[in-house]
């Protein structure tokens, strides 16, 4: 049994242009993802996945496992199901390329999840965790999911979900960590998008309109997802004087 991690990494961000190849305490974001992902445990290779080719021959300069794949893909679950046309694997591991603090551990956490799935339907396994400030549950940039008792994902949005009449509820956040069957990546790259996807911009929710399903798992992890600058400095500044969130190291 084979199992994978793909880190799609894309230079036209349109908050942060060239952001894998930002700069991070002198090295490349994109090397920081890449070391942080071949700790896992339970992955055989790592490979970078990209349509730029700066961001190719960066990786190929560092030695650094890349695969460049079409420029067209509309998410990065496109772009690791063109990667599982050219790495046969029993299982692939979505892994943020914007995510230079990952833990390890989380990455094994929905690897060890897809293997152990039993249930036909569920095609991928996506991280998730519990959020605890106001502002990031109404930041339309973070993607929310409810589940059905049983961790399957019942719907994902940019809006707070659920909406609560009375009470204060949870509020869960869908993780950028996913790990797929690779069956799930064929059926996904063969459903073309359909309303709810293209209106929320969650690509977990192809599965979901065409009858299939998603493992919620959820991990303690407090990596920093760089979207801004000001994401970037955060990292920085916290990378400079060795304080991460790298739980165990």
């Amino acid at each position: 049994m084979k199992i994978i991690g793909i880190i799609p990494a894309r230079y036209k961000s349109t908050r942060l242009p060239g952001k894998p190849l930002a700069d991070i305490c002198g090295k490349p974001m994109i090397w920081h993802v890449y070391q942080r992902a071949i700790k896992a445990k339970l992955l055989d290779e790592v490979y970078i996945a990209t349509d730029d080719k700066r961001i190719q021959d960066a990786c190929s300069q560092m030695g650094l496992n890349v695969i460049f794949t079409l420029d067209s893909h509309l998410t990065g679950t496109d772009r690791v199901a063109e990667c599982a046309t050219i790495v046969e694997a029993d299982y692939y591991i979505n892994i943020q390329g914007d995510e230079p603090m990952i833990d390890p551990k989380s990455i094994d956490i929905v690897a060890q999840a897809i293997m152990s799935e039993k249930n036909k339907l569920v095609m991928a396994v996506n991280a998730f965790s519990l959020m605890h400030k106001k502002d990031e549950i109404n930041d339309k940039n973070v993607v929310k999911v409810v589940m059905r008792s049983s961790n399957l994902a019942l719907f994902y949005s940019r809006l707070p979900i659920p909406r609560p009449k009375i009470g204060e509820p949870r509020h869960y956040k869908q993780l950028g960590l996913y790990a797929f069957k690779k069956e799930g990546l064929r059926i996904f790259s063969s459903n073309s998008i359909h309303s709810l996807e293209d209106s929320e911009g969650v690509e977990m929710l192809r599965f979901l309109e065409n009858n299939y399903d998603v493992r919620m798992i959820e991990v303690h992890d407090d990596s920093i997802s760089v979207d801004t600058k000001e994401d970037l400095s955060r990292v920085v500044d916290l990378m400079s004087i060795g304080l991460t969130p790298l739980k165990g190291s």
